[in-house]
């Protein structure tokens, strides 16, 4: 207990708070690791020199680091402050990652890192100075309606390592230079509908199926006409307002949390808000809901919207919850003053639950709120010891929710200019009204905050969005939640987010699968409210259906053996047309060339008694126009069949041999990795079917990796993620671990459901 308690000591005094303090200690390696990491920094720069900006860097770098036998090199970095930022530690663990040699050079690495790069002001300046003159006329033209982010995404790709937050100051400065102060006009939203075609191959059906009038939503300023919408006086107006600034348009938001990889319950919420929004002529945000700085990073942000466009969609505008951080704060006095929402200083134990006591604070003075809201604003408070609670039930019981807390943690986007973050039950429903979202599409567990949601909107007399709540898609033999898939990746089961047996986005792009197919599985499983749990057979399905008609064939073999065809010349070679797509060959074709010793299937030979090539049995060769037949069986000293020799005719003057098989000449050597499902059981987290864990539940083989199968030359220089059918193997894709020197495949799915599966 001793130990415990001086651990979690150790940890919050370097900057974690005491909850991750306490959910690092559960984790026995990424403990020993930060411990490990902060003695280091200790020895380098004293024990009372670890701040808090060091302390963080520090446990970001353990919690990311696949080789641990740089730690103390990287701590050392980040105690010497050559790692000063989150942009110099990712650069960092990249050039580890790629550099496993010792020892690191460490010139390689100063320059790859921006160690000792110093960024001046007057750079700053004439950076920005130099994007504003490439856009002056558009920016004249727009003013305040020019996308800005555009001018400080350039000026951060000329000044790679200097700090964000003040190319942002610089560029508020100089716009404003050039504009003036913000006219009526700048204040008012755009209203232009998106032309982009967004829409996926297939998505035909999925666009029907989204027509506002199939699925009875209210029309643009016809909020008050659907169930549960609260009417106040100034509604109407409100409105009224609201179709003024957006012509009548459908609005909707994708709003992910970026802590975490989307999976493929997000795919169905993409289609469903970018879909509706595309079928009735409207306009979808993606807004990063981004109000807990402790779990956020620039990975998952990137992969969202990666993710987003993956699918085929186009954003009409990237937004963060996070562009509202003094509105929210403002409202959240407003809140105060009309007396809805007071400072409570119950613990967070104490609040967890549905039956958690009564505050003491309810009944506080609203003007006492007001100066406590303003202290917790200014740092004087500890985490913990203070909180925004607003007075209103929840639907599912829960007593007056937090709308605000304290978090000592620099922001991904805001740094250090706040130390209290909004909750999601603050947050979401007033960025939906700064939006002004038309149709707050959401899955339905969020039912149970729909009263909340219109109350708060109410509570501060602002434009109300109406909430619908949609179905779940959930898959069997999978997990999603984003602490069980990291689990599943720090005790090594998966090597991370994108490994092809997760059910993530990025896995189901790096195992293979197209957009396409995921969009037509989630027009297949419909845009129902009801729940849906779904086999993954039914997703494959529709992989196959896409990948039929665009994957090019080529022939592959897996366990190889050799065949001499010892009546051909030992320098025969004949040029062999393959099409790539047998069904349609005005699709094209490539060539392989046949010599006198190729490679087949183990499984496609047996010494008697088989439907393929046996002793007595020839059999064709796919695409060749040869039959060939055993001679001699070749085998080693454990009996096992290493060679044949076979002597070949043609087809034309060969009796129709009763089976074809694929084969193999001068191929490529490369890496084949075949996946099964991750888990045993249909639902790993159910206590009932796994009493021991989703952990205990790993299928031992999910994983098989063929390190020198042959495939034919065509797929050489192929790009990552083109995708192939091996013929009579199966559907793969380009993996991006490929190099120049050997290629690596992942099997997508086999060509046909297979009934023996687990």
């Amino acid at each position: 207990l001793r130990a415990y308690t001086d651990t979690l000591k150790l940890f919050t005094s370097v900057g974690l708070s005491e909850q991750k303090a306490k959910e690092t200690l559960r984790n026995d390696a990424l403990s020993s690791s930060f411990k490990e990491a902060i003695t280091q920094a200790q020895r380098v720069h004293g024990a009372s020199g670890v701040d808090k900006a060091m302390g963080v860097l520090l446990y970001s770098m353990t919690s990311r680091l696949r080789d641990p036998k740089r730690l103390v090199f990287l701590s050392d970095c980040i105690a010497q402050r050559k790692l000063c930022t989150e942009l110099q530690l990712a650069a960092a663990l990249d050039f580890v990652k790629s550099h496993p040699q010792d020892p690191i050079n460490q010139k390689e690495f100063d320059e790859a890192c921006g160690v000792g790069v110093v960024i001046t002001p007057e750079q700053i300046e004439d950076a920005v100075e130099a994007v504003m003159k490439k856009h002056k006329e558009q920016l004249l033209k727009e003013r305040y309606h020019f996308n800005m982010g555009l001018l400080m995404a350039e000026a951060r790709s000329a000044l790679k390592w200097a700090d964000g937050k003040v190319i942002k100051n610089e560029v508020d400065l100089q716009v404003l230079h050039l504009l003036g102060p913000k006219t009526e006009a700048d204040l008012e939203k755009k209203a232009k509908v998106s032309q982009r075609d967004v829409n996926s191959v297939e998505g035909k059906s999925l666009m029907e199926q989204l027509k506002g009038e199939a699925l009875k939503f209210h029309k643009p300023g016809e909020n008050f006409t659907s169930e549960g919408y609260v009417v106040t006086q100034n509604t109407m107006k409100l409105l009224a307002k609201h179709l003024e600034i957006t012509g009548g348009q459908i609005r909707t938001r994708f709003p992910p949390e970026p802590n975490g990889i989307l999976h493929i319950g997000h795919a169905k919420a993409i289609n469903f808000n970018f879909g509706y929004a595309k079928a009735n002529n409207g306009i979808c945000f993606l807004r990063y809901d981004d109000t807990n700085p402790e779990k956020e990073e620039e990975k998952y942000f990137t992969a969202i919207k990666d993710m987003v466009e993956w699918l085929g969609y186009k954003p009409y505008a990237i937004t963060h919850a996070s562009d509202n951080f003094q509105q929210l704060y403002d409202l959240a006095v407003e809140l105060i003053r009309r007396g809805h929402a007071y400072i409570c200083h119950q613990k967070g134990e104490e609040l967890k639950g549905h039956n958690a006591p009564p505050s003491p604070w309810r009944d506080r003075a609203t003007e006492e709120s007001l100066v406590l809201f303003e202290r917790m604003k200014k740092g004087l408070f500890a985490e913990g010891e203070a909180t925004l609670r607003m007075k209103m039930v929840m639907e599912d019981g829960k007593m007056d929710p937090v709308a605000y807390r304290i978090k000592y943690t620099p922001h991904h986007r805001t740094g250090d200019e706040w130390c209290i973050y909004p909750t999601y039950d603050f947050t979401h429903c007033l960025c939906d009204s700064i939006e002004n979202i038309t149709h707050s599409l959401c899955t339905k567990e969020f039912q149970a905050r729909r009263s909340s949601y219109y109350w708060l909107c109410n509570a501060v007399d602002v434009y109300c969005p109406v909430q619908w709540e949609y179905g779940r898609l959930n898959l069997t033999y999978t997990v999603v939640s984003k602490r069980k898939i990291i689990k599943l990746v720090e005790t090594g089961v998966v090597r991370d987010w994108d490994d092809p047996r997760l059910f993530t986005l990025t896995a189901l792009r790096r195992r293979g699968f197209p957009p396409e197919a995921i969009n037509n599985f989630c027009a297949r499983v419909g845009v129902t409210v009801s729940q849906t749990t779904t086999e993954p057979h039914l997703l494959e399905s529709c992989v196959r259906d896409v990948l039929n008609d665009t994957a090019p064939r080529a022939m592959a073999v897996l366990e190889p053996l050799k065949v001499t065809i010892t009546n051909l010349p030992d320098n025969f070679k004949s040029d062999i047309r393959v099409p790539n797509f047998p069904a349609s060959e005005s699709k094209g074709s490539h060539t392989v060339q046949l010599t006198r010793s190729i490679f087949i299937e183990q499984s496609d030979f047996r010494e008697k008694g088989y439907k393929r090539l046996t002793a007595e049995q020839p059999v064709g060769l796919r695409h060749a126009g040869y039959v060939i037949s055993v001679q001699k069986v070749i085998k080693d000293s454990q009996g096992k069949v290493v060679e044949l020799e076979v002597t070949c005719t043609t087809s034309d003057t060969a009796e129709r041999p009763k089976a074809f098989i694929h084969w193999v000449s001068e191929p490529l050597v490369c890496e084949v990795r075949l996946y099964e499902r991750l888990f045993l059981h249909k639902n790993p987290e159910d206590p009932s079917e796994v009493p021991k864990g989703f952990l205990s539940d790993i299928n031992p083989n999910s994983l098989q990796v063929i390190s020198s199968a042959l495939v034919d030359t065509s797929v050489r220089g192929a790009k990552v993620f083109d995708k192939f059918q091996f013929e009579r193997v199966g559907y793969f894709s380009l993996d991006p671990d490929s190099t120049a020197d050997k290629l690596v495949f992942n099997r997508t799915v086999t060509l046909k459901e297979d009934p023996g599966k687990i």
